[in-house]
């Protein structure tokens, strides 16, 4: 989901989205936040005060939260008929009419007898009021900043609507009363329960008489596919139907896949790239070695595009009887499948790895216990709150670098999808961040969030401009 430096128009829903507005004395900056919500330029912005005198309203989001963004004229404690005691009376009704307000003051200019006369009057009025300290970039703001827990409105919320800082406290505060929106129309959570109801698609993958075919027989119980000493048997992806432990499940045997070099007919060719189309549709992949022969280039091969099209993957090494009566060689061959993963997917840490014999079933009880951790970990989901926190913490652990001698800024970050996991984070200069640094952050997500051997995806998003279709004034 994007940030209020990019938002969009918040998605259709169900019910009524809550209204929340901003309310402030003049020229403190409540259109420039406007702005900032709506993400485009709704709101005349200009140094002068009094330039808002009407009640504005249009659909905002911010992160996770759509709500309907009301900006109000200067609070000013004039009475009688001016104008200015009647955009007062607007602004009294826009906070009678609102869920949530956003009391704005100007940290810079401090605290003036202005802002607490208004902070005065919404105490008596609303109960969820909160405090905004704007114009905190840099130094400047940080007296205001302290002056405005005078106020009794709670812990003031320092941002910069101008430069988009402080968005994800502001996010924080705003997820207090208002509940997240759908992802879409169709509602995430009922799509989450559509999904679990549909069988879970586990496709079996490897190369050709590594015992695919004989592993989905001993799963199910029964003789279901045709198995023997030939290699390439199964021409055709295998459908069987089948639950464990009350899961439904989908189980697909495919063809034997070899390298694109030795396959020589047609029909091959076909049977291969029904195989892939298998991997791409599946939800969990496992890929199945021959411990007498772990990880050749064509395992890793097939693991790589399991891992390219986001599936969960397990790896499963049948035959392990063969290694049963060496035990050094057991251990160097472990070592060995260890070691070549690890080099090879650095992009995805500690692939689970299970070992059995599927002619004898010693060992294959483990295989399902595992599908299913990693499948709820690719399906894992994180808050917006939760993530961004994360961000300062690695933030302040270890600084984004400098470029152009500017300190590169990590806005906001939020969870765009699941299946694999997929993140989306507000950085200001995106090309100048590099791949060590977003390597860095996909670790420790990995690690802090506890999510190994599934893909995570983090992409980079500069920070729309609302401003940026401003004519330019003709010379």
């Amino acid at each position: 989901m994007p940030t209020a430096d990019d938002t969009r128009p918040p998605r259709v829903a169900s019910r009524v989205a809550p209204r929340v507005a901003i309310v402030g004395r003049p020229n403190v900056g409540k259109s420039t936040l406007f702005n900032r919500l709506v993400g485009r330029r709704h709101a005349l912005v200009d140094d002068q005060p009094g330039v808002t005198r009407d009640i504005r309203e249009a659909p905002a989001q911010l992160g996770d939260l759509a709500f309907t963004l009301l900006d109000t004229a200067g609070w000013e404690t004039v009475g009688g008929e001016v104008l200015e005691a009647r955009m007062r009376r607007f602004t009294e009704r826009a906070v009678e009419a609102s869920d949530v307000v956003l009391f704005l003051i100007d940290a810079r200019a401090g605290v003036l007898p202005l802002d607490e006369s208004f902070a005065n009057w919404l105490r008596k009025r609303s109960a969820k009021v909160i405090l905004v300290a704007n114009k905190c970039e840099g130094r400047a703001g940080q007296n205001g900043l302290a002056e405005a827990h005078g106020l009794g409105l709670g812990e003031p919320i320092p941002v910069s609507a101008e430069h988009g800082e402080g968005l994800s406290d502001l996010h924080e505060a705003l997820a207090q009363h208002i509940a997240p929106m759908p992802e879409d129309e169709d509602d995430e959570e009922k799509a989450a329960a559509e999904a679990s109801k549909r069988p879970m698609l586990l496709t079996i993958v490897g190369r050709p008489n590594v015992g695919k075919s004989t592993l989905l027989n001993r799963l199910v119980g029964s003789e279901r596919v045709l198995t023997g000493p030939e290699a390439g048997i199964t021409r055709d992806s295998i459908r069987v139907e089948w639950q464990w432990r009350g899961r439904a499940i989908r189980l697909v045997d495919t063809a034997g896949m070899r390298r694109r070099s030795r396959i020589e007919k047609r029909l091959e060719a076909a049977s291969v790239a029904d195989t892939l189309d298998a991997i791409r549709l599946a939800d969990v992949v496992v890929v199945v070695l021959d411990a007498g022969d772990m990880l050749e280039k064509q395992d890793l091969a097939v693991a790589g595009r399991v891992i390219e099209e986001g599936r969960a993957l397990v790896i499963a090494v049948n035959k392990t009887d063969l290694l049963a009566d060496d035990q050094a060689k057991s251990t160097k061959a472990w070592k060995k499948l260890r070691d070549r993963l690890e080099s090879s997917f650095a992009q995805v840490k500690d692939v689970p790895i299970v070992g059995f014999s599927a002619l004898s079933g010693r060992g294959v009880e483990r295989l399902m216990p595992k599908v299913f951790e990693t499948y709820d970990i690719w399906n894992k989901r994180l808050t917006t709150p939760i993530l961004n926190r994360w961000l300062r913490e690695m933030e302040t652990l270890h600084p984004p670098p400098l470029a152009k001698g500017r300190r590169i800024r990590l806005r906001f970050m939020t969870q765009t999808k699941i299946r694999p996991p997929t993140y989306m984070i507000s950085v200001s200069q995106p090309d100048e961040l590099g791949d060590d640094y977003l390597r860095f952050l996909v670790n420790r997500l990995r690690d802090d969030f506890s999510m190994p051997g599934v893909p995570i995806r983090v992409n980079m998003r500069k920070p729309d401009n609302p401003f940026a279709s401003r004519a330019k004034p003709q010379r």
